[in-house]
């Protein structure tokens, strides 16, 4: 099975072809959050520069799944995670690919190279603890049901996993529940040196964070990050938390315009000028500084990236893994 992945969209692309890859150069990744930044890629399988009507180009790359994989898993974390983790991932990444190809959510190819769908950065990253991951869960995905799961994750919950309707459409997803998380609460250096790429090593403060902003600053913010001029802000009232804390519903009130606005990306992307770590913080105000006080590291519906690389270091097999964060749900081996 192959799929189409849309790596990069810009004026120009500038390509190398090489003997059996090719190089990308000046590939954008983490679009639109801290990590946002641009760096050289080199893939596998064909590419494809398309020519779209706006007169931009986009690169395309037509691989087969499960090398797809490979490089998905040592993407979305370090290569050199235990083994236990990087099989879970495969097996997360393969179900979630499987079911964005039978419905792709973009124009022209299946899904994304960035963090909007899955991480795939390319060669670069991987090495041979990616492929043996990839090549011992080959075929397996995880199913409720009859249904091949649309398995969500991200970097760090923050001590307690979200549910689906925080986060995008208002119906209950069975397997997406909120479960207690400890292991993301202290993970050793040694396991964040292991499962992280290099530059997700720079973000520190992934599980307890704080944002202080001038009265100035947040009104500039969310003047530029919405387009609507609120005026002062004089108060973020949060509305709605889903079952982790996460704000999925929030009160702006600025001297000139007041608005609710949801669901948490929104919240977050409004809130900083690039993107909050989460949706799960408490408002303070006092002395013209504006303090948000929050946990976790993206949206915390499904897998927790960090805890599951912890509940891997303590020896859990990923078929244990899976069943923590997806609950009720089943390993199955029908996508070959």
């Amino acid at each position: 099975m192959n799929i189409r992945v849309g790596i990069l969209t810009a004026p120009h692309i500038e390509y190398e072809l090489r003997e059996s890859t090719f190089l990308l150069k000046n590939v954008r990744i983490g679009i639109g959050f801290h990590w946002d930044r641009h760096e050289d890629q080199e893939f596998a399988g064909t590419l494809e520069i398309r020519k779209n009507a706006d007169g931009t180009e986009t690169a395309i790359n037509t691989i087969d799944l499960e090398d797809y994989l490979c490089s998905v898993i040592s993407s979305e974390m370090n290569a050199n995670s235990p083994m236990e983790l990087l099989k879970a991932h495969a097996v997360i990444s393969r179900s979630w690919a499987i079911r964005a190809t039978q419905k792709p959510n973009h124009e022209g190819f299946d899904v994304c190279a960035d963090d909007h769908c899955q991480r795939y950065e390319g060669l670069r990253r991987m090495n041979e603890r990616a492929v043996e991951a990839v090549r011992a869960t080959a075929g397996q995905v995880l199913m409720f049901g009859d249904e091949i799961c649309d398995c969500r994750y991200y970097k760090c919950c923050g001590g307690r996993t979200e549910i689906w309707r925080t986060c995008w459409e208002d119906i209950d997803v069975p397997y997406i529940q909120s479960v207690q998380c400890d292991y993301c609460k202290s993970p050793s250096p040694k396991i964040l040196r292991l499962a992280l790429n290099d530059y997700d090593q720079e973000t520190k403060d992934f599980r307890d964070w704080k944002v202080t902003y001038t009265a100035e600053e947040l009104s500039e913010i969310i003047r530029t990050k919405s387009g609507i001029d609120f005026g002062e802000i004089i108060d973020l009232i949060p509305l709605h938390r889903g079952a982790s804390g996460r704000i999925d519903s929030l009160k702006i009130i600025g001297t000139q315009h007041t608005e609710i606005i949801g669901k948490e990306l929104k919240i977050r992307l409004w809130l900083s000028k690039s993107c909050l770590y989460s949706s799960w913080f408490e408002v303070s105000h006092k002395e013209g500084l504006w303090v948000l006080s929050g946990h976790g590291w993206g949206h915390g519906a499904g897998l927790c990236q960090i805890g599951a690389a912890v509940m891997a270091s303590e020896g859990h097999k990923y078929e244990d893994i899976l069943a923590y964060y997806y609950v009720g749900t089943r390993l199955s081996s029908t996508a070959q």
